[in-house]
């Protein structure tokens, strides 16, 4: 059997459709979930999210997050000059989203909330601490890695 120019067309769409099969597959193998299942909503409301931010930055002493000697537990100390704090603090996992959880903000006597990270997967987490304290709203976003 002699070799053309008409096998040659036939073997490189052959290899480019098997390619494209391949590509395809492996297209619908790939996780396409959203960071978020609310990203529209979360948009719109991003100007209220501004304005958490800008009174975080009025604040005279930021919420500090710091993380204990064994990385099994997180503090958070709020500001000690506001009352009435409440809450959420959101662990935020990139990589998983399945890990997500949310805590409610609940300091002690000293302002200081204590939150376990022993259970956590390993790699870097997102804390988003939502709160409100005086009727205003503030926000804190800080990156730890466990």
């Amino acid at each position: 059997m002699k070799f053309n120019w008409g096998y040659g067309i036939a073997i490189f769409y052959s290899v480019f459709v098997l390619a494209l099969v391949f590509q395809v597959f492996k297209s619908t193998q790939y996780d396409h979930s959203l960071v978020s299942d609310k990203y529209y909503a979360e948009d719109i409301a991003y100007q209220e999210h501004y304005d958490k931010l800008a009174n975080s930055q009025t604040l005279e002493q930021e919420v500090s997050v710091s993380q204990n000697g064994s990385k099994s537990a997180v503090e958070i100390q709020f500001p000690k000059d506001l009352s009435n704090i409440r809450g959420e603090i959101h662990f935020f996992c990139p990589s998983d989203s399945r890990q997500d959880f949310r805590v409610p903000v609940r300091p002690n006597g000293d302002y200081k909330q204590v939150v376990s990270t022993q259970n956590l997967k390993p790699g870097l987490w997102r804390l988003k601490i939502d709160w409100k304290a005086s009727r205003k709203s503030y926000f804190k976003e800080e990156v730890i890695i466990i």
